[in-house]
């Protein structure tokens, strides 16, 4: 499986980004769960961000809600991360996930936001 993580940057406090993830597989196949994203900000652990369900249902770490929003379009095997007015706390390294039918999570390479104040 690959992942493709795409539309990182540096974004201004207060701004907007949207991240795009693209997979190699049928991600509305019965073998595939969650589509997620996750961060890992420099010195810091590996934190959910938001993560989403085949059937539609959305998840997220507190310190996004409001703010950050997760879709998938299963039709292009995507998903994406819209985030509205980001912090210059959520700059790391944003890495796309997908659930195999394992229930362990496939990883793609990160891409890098950088919010600036």
């Amino acid at each position: 499986v690959q992942l493709q993580a795409s539309g990182g940057g540096r974004v201004e406090a207060g701004g907007s980004l949207r991240l795009s993830c693209v997979a190699s597989v049928n991600i509305a196949s019965r073998d595939r769960g969650d589509m997620g994203w996750y961060r890992r900000a420099a010195g810091k652990e590996r934190e959910m961000v938001a993560r989403i369900s085949r059937f539609g249902v959305a998840r997220y770490a507190d310190s996004v809600k409001g703010r950050f929003t997760i879709s998938r379009d299963d039709l292009k095997n995507s998903a994406y991360l819209e985030m509205n007015g980001p912090k210059p706390e959520d700059t790391a390294v944003y890495y796309c996930m997908s659930e195999n039918r394992f229930g362990m999570d496939d990883w793609g390479k990160g891409t890098l936001v950088t919010v600036s104040s």
